[in-house]
């Protein structure tokens, strides 16, 4: 491992553990910017839904009592994720997974610019179950396809009247849960080699220390300052992930 390699291993340790930590979402859109650069793609996913998962543990300890106070909320979105993920992976033989990245970078910085743009934010006060089942079920789809589980789901959180806490109760087992079922399908595939084992070990302290120096940020936000937050970083993502994605079709 050649000194380039590790700094840019831990470059992008942290910058997707700190923002994993931070809002419970987006190692894998801010870490694959450092690691496609030294790594496969099969290899940087296969490590990033590690450090995911990794991250994830931390932040759902947070929240673990938010998480048992409402498991009906969480069960909304997770259950029909599970079922959207295999229609996901199989359409990927239909459609070019990295047209549909695009259009959800460009949807992703509209949603981000028009919310940041705002003096207040939208909040949708009445339950809405069917909703909540929609948004989880086309995040299993999205995850499979694109490995972009998170994206619809934290846009749909972010406008209800829900504290930080509840927030994060939702977005941080749906990221999980999604994740390790991707995990599974990369280890049954043989994608866990000796070499990204390795790398695994070597990212996996950084990714640790950075997602507990982003909870320890977030502690110390408010409810509305946390959905702001997660706007923000909408548009920041969908920025990195249209930049990444144009280099790619250059």
């Amino acid at each position: 491992m050649t000194t380039h390699f590790f700094l840019l291993l831990a470059a992008g340790a942290i910058a997707g553990g700190l923002v994993n930590g931070l809002a419970g979402f987006g190692t894998a859109l801010f870490a694959l910017g450092f690691w496609l650069q030294i790594m496969s793609p099969t290899q940087a996913v296969s490590v990033v839904v590690i450090m995911s998962i990794v991250s994830g543990l931390q932040g759902l300890y947070v929240v673990r009592h938010s998480i048992a106070a409402n498991p009906g909320r969480l069960a909304r979105f997770l259950l029909p994720a599970f079922v959207g993920v295999p229609f996901g992976t199989a359409i990927l033989s239909m459609i070019d997974p990295e047209t549909l990245k695009l259009g959800i970078a460009i949807f992703l910085m509209l949603y981000g610019a028009f919310f940041i743009a705002r003096r207040s934010l939208p909040k949708f006060e009445r339950p809405t179950p069917v909703g909540d089942c929609m948004i989880g079920l086309a995040g299993g789809v999205l995850g499979g396809a694109a490995s972009l589980s998170g994206a619809l789901p934290t846009m749909w959180c972010a406008l209800r009247p829900w504290t930080k806490m509840e927030q994060r109760a939702v977005l941080q087992p749906f990221n999980v849960a999604v994740l390790a079922l991707t995990a599974t399908v990369l280890a049954i595939k043989g994608s866990y080699t000796g070499h990204v084992l390795i790398v695994i070990a070597t990212a996996l302290p950084i990714t640790v220390i950075a997602a507990q120096v982003g909870i320890v940020i977030y502690r110390q936000l408010s409810d509305d300052q946390f959905r702001r937050l997660l706007i923000t970083l909408m548009f920041v993502s969908g920025l990195v992930l249209f930049a990444r994605e144009a280099m790619a079709f250059a």
